[in-house]
């Protein structure tokens, strides 16, 4: 079984959580062999990484507290670790004192924040997903185009909300398929589209699909926008979905692609998927008639709370593990540049952050 980054869990991500009161599962007879389908990859892609690590590098460097803009990515676990270590998650940057250090998440965020921190004299670290910063260099460039930008994503979403703010007033948000009908254009002849991510592939194509029966001339992006890792756990999970009877996904109400994975499994053939954040919220009737259960995780999830789920199955005699694999991932960001070096000025030996295998 796999192991976050560089072969350990980032420093204070691997505290066990103390279990609440439920009890423990049951071994219910069930007919036939019991198992799990573990999909491969899963949990931490390299942006998350790297952007967990600038927290912990920052804290070491600097002392607590470190503010962070939002959740450096979004699971209540590592915000709880990291908040356990002098890490402060605020809203916004007028609530961080002058002269503060603030960390800038994974989502990444628009100009006028960089500049609202600037005017607070801030001692701003980007932790902006490499990968995010690329839809955001296209928005501008397209921009300067004088292209009319759609952008597909969820409203809210700060990493909408961040892309946004790099070309406010030549983008327009779709947030789904159904959206399509409604949008107004200024000239249907010079768009493009882009999008947030973390989306489903599949709807996200389907909400191209439709756009471009109202716009043919839609231009694409020049790449992907969906980052590698929702694209790997998406195949992964809908391998796994039509053999499973039960799909348990890990991850956060917030984290958009866990809860796409939700979607994706259920989709293509899972009887039943349900999200959780702790082993601890699995339903004992989630279990009843179950013979196969698949377990995948969000890319933002710590691999110590895959591995409780598969003690806690384990406990309730699905101990058989499979893993399927779908995909190799092992992909390297090097840290924020104001972390790269220690304080000596020497090039740090963690100065490469985000390597990740499945």
């Amino acid at each position: 079984m796999s192991t976050i980054t560089n072969g350990v869990l980032p420093v204070g991500l691997d505290t066990p959580r103390t279990p609440t009161a439920r009890p423990r599962l049951r071994d219910e007879p069930v007919a036939g062999s019991k198992r799990v389908l573990l999909a491969a990859p899963r949990g931490y892609c390299a942006g998350v990484d790297r952007a967990v690590i600038a927290v912990e590098k920052a804290l070491d460097h600097y002392g607590a507290p470190v503010y962070v803009r939002k959740q450096i990515v979004h699971n209540v676990h590592v915000v709880s670790e990291l908040e356990k270590r002098g890490a402060i998650f605020v809203d916004e940057v007028e609530e961080v004192p002058t002269g503060s250090h603030i960390v800038f998440s994974a989502h990444g965020v628009s100009p006028m924040v960089v500049q609202e921190a600037a005017d607070r004299e801030l001692q701003a670290i980007d932790a902006t997903c490499p990968l995010v910063t690329k839809v955001h260099r296209e928005a501008v460039r397209f921009a300067k185009q004088d292209m009319e930008i759609l952008l597909i994503g969820h409203a809210g979403h700060e990493e909408v909300e961040g892309t946004m703010g790099h070309a406010p007033e030549r983008t327009t948000l779709v947030n789904s398929p159904d959206d399509v009908d409604s949008i107004v254009v200024k000239d249907p002849d010079n768009l493009v589209w882009i999008s947030q991510t973390t989306l489903s592939v599949d709807e996200t194509m389907e909400t191209v699909r439709r756009l471009r029966e109202r716009f043919p001339n839609l231009q694409n992006p020049p790449s992907d926008d969906i980052c590698y890792a929702t694209q790997n756990r998406q195949v992964a999970i809908k391998k796994v979905a039509k053999d499973a009877d039960l799909v348990i996904v890990v991850g956060s109400a917030n984290s958009s692609n866990s809860v796409r994975l939700v979607e994706v499994a259920l989709e293509y053939g899972a009887k039943a998927s349900y999200r959780i954040d702790y082993a601890d919220e699995i339903q004992q009737e989630w279990l009843d008639g179950v013979r196969t259960v698949g377990v995948t995780s969000g890319a933002s999830v710590p691999e110590v709370l895959v591995q409780q789920v598969l003690d806690d199955l384990a406990d309730a005699g699905y101990g058989e593990i499979e893993e399927v694999k779908t995909a190799e991932e092992d992909l390297m960001f090097s840290l924020p540049k104001e972390l790269r070096k220690d304080q000596s000025g020497n090039v740090d030996a963690r100065g490469l952050g985000g390597r990740t295998s499945a």
